[in-house]
């Protein structure tokens, strides 16, 4: 079963940026749509953003659209998603998800009840 595992969490001060990246160990990231997703304590995941198989496509949830950026590098077996411009309001659990593709993945991708699987989450902390 994929295992992802997310790294590049840690404290950042308001204003600041940050690069997480979503790794696989052991499996091919290429075979599926990746997703990124945040969790405050108390309220729901939502999704952050999504991207293809190829990278071609992507999808941006409003939470933080202007602000993230995803990418992947299949080379490097990565998915990476910037975020600049962090606010206290931003402080959550971020996850990466995997979906096994198929039409209209990159339109279902935002949402945590279509992912199949999940990383365990790195803690974004934004405080001055």
């Amino acid at each position: 079963q994929l295992q992802l595992v997310e790294s590049g969490g840690g404290l950042v001060q308001p204003g600041g940026s940050l690069t997480l990246s979503c790794g696989a160990p052991g499996f091919l990231l290429e075979d599926y749509v990746i997703g990124w997703f945040r969790q405050v304590p108390g309220k729901e995941r939502e999704g952050i953003s999504c991207v293809s198989r190829s990278g071609d496509s992507t999808n941006y949830g409003d939470s933080m659209m202007g602000r993230a950026t995803i990418t992947r590098s299949n080379g490097q077996n990565k998915v990476y998603l910037a975020i600049n411009r962090l606010k206290p309001e931003d402080t959550a659990v971020y996850y990466c998800a995997a979906l096994t593709p198929a039409y209209g993945s990159i339109y279902k991708c935002l949402s945590p009840d279509a992912m199949e699987f999940w990383g365990k989450g790195t803690l974004v902390t934004v405080s001055s």
